[in-house]
């Protein structure tokens, strides 16, 4: 399903081809028009993407690829994954052109597309900076940590995204000259291959996709080739610790997810697509325990994935310190193509909560609300004495762009295939998953239907939708009530949260449905076991998670505490930071006013004076100045 699971426009879907309990919605099927999201997609077309592109100039990425195509002189520059940047931004503007159709998107797409063609070798083969710096007899020799595999499956990513969106075929070609390749190549040493796997998974979902895309059984294959391969000592023989590259245990062996956090959750990602196209019960129930374990153990609140700076890692059960949280944003991105498979299989509404929470704070955290600059990682707190200790620090502040730039261009496709994940459908079945202002359609079994969403969400809870087409037959509108939900309704009557909402009836057009969802400030508390924040809270209203920073409060926001079982107040300001929701609530300042060391052994943290604290959605944190923040607050 790419990172925008949208269905081809050619005869052969990938819907049909999905064997799960749910369809994705086909290309333009569901499509964002309003509220919350639509800006931040306009920001994304009309400022990330270009930028990007002088972006992926200014840092060499083109120029590799041009060399590699025998165009100009010079040496490689950059990292070694540095193709996947230049693969992941042409998926970008393959998604945005399907969103607003454009002569300049096509004119870059189809510009740089001829240069990935006529940079690729007659065999197939395609790595512009193995080329340039190795020659042939380079390939494959370092492949734990030469990401040629990764190259390689975004290429495919973005050549789906480009055939399905524009109908041009011309790095879909490469694509499937590259796969032959690989086909051809990687195996088991008895059928005369290399029997060796990328350090960096993303080949596992790509090749699935292009098996969608155009029927060939070979892709498959050599997608389940690769998954089941993992954890039978390959990276080890290379004399690398195979726990960071997910290759400690085979994939459908392990309990949990470890090492390298996004290296993880794209292979689980690439597995689950395995389990789906193959009817594989036995994987799929494997990577359900996997997310289970890793949402209740090893995320934080804000969905932010990686607890570790060393080896960007997810680290043991309950170690989630906030300060140092790494939470790359392309570990949010790859946990939401992980959840968003395993709920077209299983249809459970906890992985489309995980999306939400994922979407709304783990990822749009990473984007600055101008849309153009960049977390690369996602502390969930940031004293006020903080100093920058690398490039990558949110001390910082967001970049426009960085040394290793995978996290931009993959916002930057996010955001343009972000319509995809509103919806799905089945036989006699729309389920609605996020809500967003927008249309929904699909072709059940008894014809078109057509919905309309109106709705101010997260802000308002209101979620009205009217039916704008329909068939004569029944079929069942499916709502998802989110589990922090209670109280929820449906047309006024109760509904159960943490569930589809199932309305089943024969609807006529101008038919409506009303979803109500309280969005009441809600006060939750940490695990105990998570040692760097026992004994705190953290403030959420709907689906965002809320943060202090010290540009809102008058007390240091390093000595803030909250008392719990204070009102809290939600107030709109229009005004403020693109329009948010604000809470305020009562808590204490001067904890941190006590001098020397140890504290008295009666000293308690609730002392000091009553001050306001002020709130606003963690998402929105760093876009004032860089100062003080923290989601997690002592009790006080």
């Amino acid at each position: 399903m790419s990172a925008a699971p949208q269905a081809p426009t050619t005869s052969r879907t990938a819907a049909d081809s999905t064997r799960g309990r749910w369809r994705p919605a086909g290309l333009n099927q569901a499509r964002i028009t309003g509220g919350f999201w639509a800006p931040r997609q306009q920001r994304n077309g009309e400022r990330a993407i270009p930028s990007g592109q002088d972006q992926l100039e200014s840092a060499g990425n083109l120029q590799n690829l041009r060399l590699a195509a025998g165009i100009g002189e010079g040496e490689a520059i950059g990292p070694v994954f540095a193709d996947s940047d230049v693969y992941k931004w042409l998926e970008a503007v393959a998604w945005e052109y399907a969103r607003h159709p454009s002569d300049d998107l096509l004119k870059r797409q189809r510009e740089l597309t001829a240069v990935v063609a006529a940079a690729q070798r007659d065999d197939g083969y395609l790595d512009s900076v193995v080329q340039l710096r190795y020659g042939d007899e380079g390939r494959y020799q370092q492949l734990v940590w030469s990401h040629e595999h990764y190259c390689a499956g975004h290429l495919i990513q973005a050549a789906v995204a480009q055939v399905r969106c524009t109908g041009d075929r011309g790095l879909l070609d490469v694509a499937t000259k590259l796969a032959d390749h690989l086909v051809a190549s990687f195996g088991e040493v008895e059928d005369g291959k290399i029997r060796d796997v990328d350090g960096h998974p993303v080949i596992e979902m790509a090749l699935v996709e292009l098996y969608r895309e155009t029927g060939t059984e070979a892709y498959l294959d050599l997608a389940r080739w690769f998954v089941e391969a993992r954890g039978h000592g390959i990276i080890k023989e290379h004399g690398h610790e195979p726990a960071y590259f997910s290759d400690r245990l085979p994939v459908r062996e392990q309990t949990t997810v470890e090492g390298h956090s996004v290296r993880a959750v794209y292979l689980a990602a690439g597995a689950a697509d395995v389990a789906l196209e193959t009817g594989d019960t036995d994987l799929l129930d494997a990577l359900k325990n996997q997310f289970a374990h890793m949402w209740s153990t090893k995320t934080y609140v804000t969905g932010g994935l990686g607890a570790r700076w060393e080896g960007e890692a997810f680290g043991d059960e309950y170690e989630l310190p906030p300060d140092r949280a790494y939470a790359e944003t392309c570990a949010a991105i790859g946990g939401i193509q992980w959840a968003w498979r395993m709920l077209l299989a299983t249809g459970d509404a906890f992985y489309a909560d995980a999306i939400e929470r994922m979407l709304y704070n783990g990822f749009l955290a990473g984007v600055s609300l101008s849309g153009a600059e960049y977390f690369y990682v996602n502390a969930l707190q940031l004293r006020g004495s903080a100093q920058p200790d690398n490039g990558r620090s949110p001390a910082r502040g967001r970049r426009g762009w960085f040394e290793c730039a995978c996290c931009p261009p993959n916002i930057m496709r996010t955001f343009a295939s972000l319509d995809g994940y509103l919806a799905s459908s089945s036989a006699t079945e729309i389920q609605l998953h996020q809500y967003a202002e927008g249309e929904v359609a699909a072709e059940l079994d008894n014809g078109t239907v057509e919905l309309k969403v109106d709705t101010e969400y997260p802000w308002q809870g209101a979620v009205r939708v009217t039916i704008q087409q329909t068939t004569d037959q029944p079929w069942t509108l499916e709502l998802r009530i989110p589990a922090w939900a209670e109280g929820a309704t449906v047309d006024g009557e109760r509904v159960k949260e943490g569930e589809y909402a199932r309305i089943e009836r024969t609807w006529s057009a101008g038919d409506t449905v009303e979803l109500q969802l309280p969005l009441d400030p809600r006060v939750v508390g940490a695990d105990p076991r998570v040692d760097a924040v026992r004994d705190s809270v953290a403030v959420e209203r709907g689906p965002l998670v809320y943060a202090v920073e010290q540009i809102d409060n008058t007390a240091s926001v390093d000595d803030l505490h909250l008392v719990p079982s204070a009102t809290i107040s939600a107030t709109h300001r229009p005004d403020l930071l693109d329009g948010v929701t604000v809470l305020t609530a009562r808590g204490r300042a001067g904890a941190g006013h006590r001098d020397g060391w140890p504290f008295a052994p009666d000293s308690t943290d609730a002392t000091g004076d009553e001050v306001e604290v002020t709130a606003i959605p963690y998402y929105a944190w760093a876009n004032r100045e860089i100062g003080a923040m923290r989601v997690w607050l002592p009790r006080g």
